[in-house]
Formats: C-alpha cells, structure tokens, sequence
C-alpha cells in the first residue's frame, strides 16, 4: 500500500514538472497557442514537456 502511494506521488510530480517544463519553453519561445492548448489540455503540455526532456521539442 505504502509503494504504491509514492508510485502515485511520483508520477504527479513528473508529470507536473513536465507541464511546467512546457510552459517555461512555450513562454520563451513565444509560442503562445502551444502554451494555451498544453494549458487547456493539460496532457498536451505533459507530452511536450516529456519530450523536451527527451530533446525532441515541437518549437
């Protein structure tokens, strides 16, 4: 039960540092729509946010 909580954890916080990964990178780059979609739609941001990470950016 205890594993399985932090695994939960673990996963928002990856996931809420990749969103915000995206939204520092769409500032930066002016990229206002990609900001507003991966801001409505969060998923979006996430992928985008993983994939910089992976250095494969859509800017």
């Amino acid at each position: 039960m205890i594993k399985a909580f932090f695994v939960y954890i673990l996963l928002a916080v990856t996931c809420f540092a990749a969103w915000l990964t995206h939204v520092i990178v769409t500032i930066k780059a002016a990229a206002w729509i990609l900001l507003l979609s991966g801001a409505i739609f969060a998923p979006i941001g996430i992928v985008h946010g993983i994939s910089i990470w992976f250095g494969a950016s859509w800017v």
